[in-house]
């Protein structure tokens, strides 16, 4: 890999269902250069390649000027999501055969006896068994014969699967068995791909530990295809800068570690957006955010605490369960592609459906001919037709206003105003849809929304944030300076980071084996993290190890992360259990120092840098800020006249009192009356609730 130059460009992308965006950002000139592009779902990597030749017209650099390019996509969460992945079998310890099927033996829903469950990713004649078994200690004692290898074999080619996942009782303790069934099988069927679970996640609990391998041996093939199209049209185009993958834990991976694991990648175009809200929220004094993403098709939400995202291993894609560490975002509504709809009560919905790319909405003009949330937009005011993608793409108002007129019978609406009725009662459907579940998340994380800022991105996120904020009693809103793009921004702002762990289920007692133990098992850990990080490029800052333990009470089901002190003199037992009392304390108000502690799982993560370049501000402002004109909104059953300002026209300092529109190439600011913006200084726009005396 190449040195990354300190004045090196660097191009960040996200691929999106809907929109593919671009960040270039140019230390020489000190300047952000952003661009969308619609989305090509049949191959990604076109609207990559359309996308990026528009970006270099737009600007005076070369593709040779720049050293990095940062990628983000959620193709490998659709993949698994709508299930289109490639054929996949599973080889499991023989009397294991039932592992997925039986999962953790929980119901769909509580309340609903009769729901269906999802259909595993891999069907029950599709899971072989082997003769191959660890004891809870590591021990082997069964052991597969050639013969039955040889059977093995010819029964997966059978089955005429692309990938297969290999999944051991017991093989986190020790995976050597797991591993030599695995080659085993990729030396008689050199076509096929072979993911060993312990080469993936070597993590206690067999079901959430085959779920990764299964979800990485599902979606590896269509992954690695892409990742080398991408890289042959980056190529083309003359790019030669190495080529990272954003992650789900927040950092980023190089091509050749993301090809190798593309799990690690399902949720990184959601974790850019989160680590570049941590990046500005340092810069306009608010720690802790929530922070909401609405794209295309749906709208997700997460949380920030001093500045640093907040990871979890107990999140889920649909009803698969993801064990190892990601950045905690959920979904918690619908995108501006979502579609608005009438039950057959009559009874107004908006989602889960979506328009997507193609055809999108019906404002777009591809024949789609179901109205949008985007199309409410339209038919409100919020948007305005010929400011859409600061003007190179014209929607088509009449379009989405004849859509939502035909919604507009069942809903009684028969005045002339109807089409903006329907949109203005699907867009309070929407805001309330969203509260709702925002309540329940930020209470799931024990997190009061009294006070706290909301940041807004994606392309509807800012026009839906102030709408949100009322609804769910939020402190205000911040508004960055190119929201539809800030998962493209998010990702040239990560650092290079991966996660390892082992589980050794040692109690904690006075004596100093156990400790002994726990050192040589982090000590292998960080020996195995520095070799991987070492690979990753040149030019990265020197690697940061940190160290956690899942720790529990004897007898408990569920475990507390700890951190664990950075020398090893300060890891005795005594202050590794005081350290899980504090811990417990913290989380549940009071610790049980009279039971017996114990360390679950051991963790390590390891960190390396990309060059620091700064982040340009804008001009202060001289004057007043300057309407370019107004617009007449029709919102909450009324219409009132908001003036119009271009964002680019805005300096640091400016104040704006609603009821305004901010128009910008990515996306549409919507300020109501009782509310006003400031820009700060780093050109974040802050929208604060009118006091009114």
């Amino acid at each position: 890999m190449r040195v990354l130059a300190n004045d090196s460009a660097r191009l960040g992308i996200d691929v999106g269902g809907t929109f593919t965006d671009f960040v270039l950002a140019d230390p020489r000139s000190n300047q952000l250069i952003t661009h969308k592009e619609p989305s090509t779902p049949d191959d990604p990597s076109l609207a990559v390649e359309q996308g990026l030749a528009c970006l270099l017209d737009q600007s005076a650099l070369s593709p040779e000027n720049i050293g990095l390019v940062v990628h983000g996509t959620t193709l490998g969460l659709n993949t698994i999501l709508q299930q289109r992945g490639v054929e996949t079998a599973l080889i499991v310890s023989r009397g294991n055969k039932d592992l997925l099927e039986l999962g953790r033996c929980r119901m769909p829903s509580p309340y609903n006896f009769l729901a269906p469950r999802s259909e595993p990713l891999v069907s029950r004649d599709r899971v072989l068994e082997i003769s191959a078994r660890n004891t809870v200690d590591g021990a082997v004692i069964d052991e597969p014969s050639t013969r039955e290898f040889d059977d093995l074999a010819e029964a997966i080619r059978l089955t005429n699967v692309t990938s297969v996942a290999v999944t051991l009782i017991n093989s986190y303790v020790d995976p050597t068995l797991e591993l030599a069934v695995a080659a085993e099988i990729a030396k008689r069927l050199p076509d096929v791909h072979v993911t060993p679970s312990t080469r993936v996640w070597p993590e206690i609990r067999e079901y959430e530990r085959a779920m990764l391998a299964v979800m990485n041996a599902y979606i590896h093939p269509l992954l690695d295809s892409y990742y080398r199209r991408l890289e042959e049209r980056l190529r083309g185009l003359g790019l030669k800068a190495d080529l990272y993958i954003t992650a789900s834990n927040g950092g980023t991976l190089s091509i050749q570690s993301a090809r190798e694991r593309p799990v690690d990648t399902l949720l990184s175009g959601p974790a850019s957006g989160v680590v570049a809200a941590c990046a500005l929220s340092s810069n306009v004094g608010h720690d802790d955010l929530v922070a909401i993403d609405m794209g295309g098709t749906s709208c997700d939400m997460s949380v920030t605490r001093g500045n640093q995202p907040m990871l979890t291993t107990s999140a889920k894609l649909g009803d698969f369960p993801i064990i190892s560490p990601v950045i905690d975002v959920s979904a918690i509504g619908a995108g501006g592609g979502s579609i608005v709809w009438l039950d057959s009560e009559n009874i107004l919905k908006v989602g889960p459906g979506s328009a997507g790319a193609d055809p999108g909405p019906v404002a777009y003009g591809r024949g789609g001919d179901q109205p949008t949330v985007t199309d409410c937009f339209v038919a409100t005011g919020l948007i305005g037709p010929q400011s859409f993608l600061g003007g190179r793409m014209t929607l088509d108002r009449s379009g989405a206003m004849g859509a939502l007129a035909v919604l507009g019978a069942g809903l009684s609406f028969h005045d002339a105003d109807c089409a903006e009725q329907v949109a203005d009662s699907a867009l309070r459907v929407t805001t309330a849809m969203m509260a709702a579940q925002l309540y329940k998340e930020l209470a799931q994380r024990g997190v009061d929304p009294r006070g706290r800022y909301l940041i807004a991105f994606g392309g509807a996120g800012p026009t839906m944030a102030v709408p949100l904020a009322e609804e769910a009693k939020l402190g205000g809103v911040l508004i960055p300076l190119s929201p539809g793009t800030l998962c493209a921004f998010g990702a040239i702002q990560s650092r290079v980071r991966r996660d390892f762990v082992r589980s050794v289920r040692h109690i904690l007692d006075s004596s100093d084996s156990i400790v002994e133990e726990i050192e040589k098992k982090l000590t292998a850990m960080e020996s195995e993290a520095l070799e991987w990080v070492s690979k990753e490029g040149d030019g990265l800052s020197q690697p940061i190890i940190t160290r956690r333990a899942d720790m529990r009470y004897a007898g408990q089901a569920y475990n507390l992360e700890v951190g664990l002190p950075d020398f090893a003199g300060e890891r005795a037992s005594a202050a590794i259990a005081e350290s899980f009392h504090l811990a417990h304390s913290l989380a549940y108000g009071f610790p049980d120092r009279e039971s017996t502690v114990e360390v679950i799982n051991l963790r390590v993560s390891v960190v390396r840098n990309l060059p620091e370049f700064e982040t340009p501000g804008i001009e202060r402002a001289t004057g007043d800020a300057v309407a370019t004109g107004s617009r007449e909104i029709f919102l909450n059953g009324a219409t009132c006249s908001a003036s119009v300002y271009e964002r680019s026209t805005l300096r640091a300092g400016h104040q704006i009192v609603g009821p305004t529109i901010i128009e910008q190439p990515d996306t549409t600011v919507w300020i109501p009356d009782h509310w006003t913006g400031y820009v700060r200084d780093c050109g974040t726009l802050q929208l604060d609730r009118v006091i009114l005396g």
